[in-house]
């Protein structure tokens, strides 16, 4: 699967091509969610959890550029070709 494949999944179909494919690394509160982020093959997404609505609001490709970076750096130790 290709990020642009990926990319071009419903909601539905991201959640679970993730479920039976991808490995949870961690999870962190982040606003009003839970984002849990998930290893896909050599990329890395996010599951944006919403507990008020209880719903998955979103599944994105990992924001390199997001300030998310720095809860995620706490945790654990992202590879160094993440940032290439």
């Amino acid at each position: 699967m290709t990020r642009d494949r990926f990319l071009a999944l419903t909601l539905p179909e991201r959640a679970k091509w993730l479920y039976f494919n991808g490995q949870l690394v961690t999870s962190i509160r982040y606003y009003r969610h839970k984002v849990n982020l998930y290893l896909l093959g050599k990329v890395y997404v996010e599951v944006f959890y919403n507990h008020q609505k209880d719903m998955v609001d979103q599944i994105e490709l990992l924001d390199l550029s997001s300030k998310r970076m720095n809860f995620y750096a706490d945790q654990i130790k992202l590879p160094g070709d993440i940032l290439r």
